[in-house]
C-alpha cells in the first residue's frame, strides 16, 4: 500500500519533492517560504523550457530546532514547461541584490496551462508562463546554521 508524501517525511533527510498539482505546490511553497537567493542564481533556459533558482531555504520541516540553532540548506527550485518569464520590481543589473521568496501561487489557465507567480519581499515578483504545473525542489547541500541564528519572523 502506498501513501502520499507528507510535510513530516522530510524531517532529517534531504528533500527531493515534485509538484504537479496545486496541493503539492502548497507543500513546496511552505517549505521555500523565506528562502533567500542572490539575483545571480536565477536562470532561464528557454530551449529546455526550464527556470531554476539556487535558494538558501529555511528548514521549516526540522523538528529538532529546539535542540540546535535554526538551519538553512541550499536547494534547487526548478520549474519545467516554462514558456516565458517576466519580472516586476527587480533591479536585474544590480548583481549584489539578494531576494527573499515569500509565496508561490498557481493561476490556472486553459488546462493544463497557467501562470506561476513567485512573490518576493519588497514588492517584487516573478511570473512564469507555463504549459503545465511542474515544480521540483531538491536539497543540494548539507544543512548549515542560519547566519542570523534566528527563525524568520512574520510580522505585520
Amino acid at each position: 500500500m502506498s501513501r502520499d508524501a507528507s510535510f513530516e517525511d522530510g524531517a532529517e533527510r534531504p528533500l527531493n519533492l515534485g509538484a504537479m498539482d496545486t496541493d503539492d505546490l502548497k507543500v513546496i511553497s511552505a517549505l521555500v517560504q523565506d528562502a533567500v537567493f542572490p539575483i545571480t542564481e536565477m536562470k532561464y533556459d528557454r530551449k529546455a523550457r526550464r527556470f531554476a533558482l539556487l535558494i538558501n531555504r529555511f528548514r521549516w520541516e526540522d523538528k529538532s530546532r529546539a535542540r540546535h540553532a535554526p538551519e538553512r540548506v541550499q536547494a534547487l527550485l526548478a520549474f519545467d514547461t516554462v514558456l516565458g518569464v517576466a519580472t516586476q520590481g527587480l533591479e536585474r543589473d544590480d548583481k549584489e541584490t539578494v531576494l527573499s521568496l515569500l509565496t508561490m501561487e498557481w493561476d490556472a489557465g486553459e488546462t493544463p496551462s497557467g501562470k506561476l507567480v513567485l512573490t518576493l519581499a519588497g514588492d517584487g515578483a516573478i511570473r512564469l508562463d507555463c504549459e503545465a504545473l511542474e515544480v521540483t525542489l531538491k536539497d543540494v547541500t548539507r544543512p548549515y546554521v542560519a547566519p542570523s541564528k534566528k527563525t524568520p519572523s512574520h510580522e505585520s
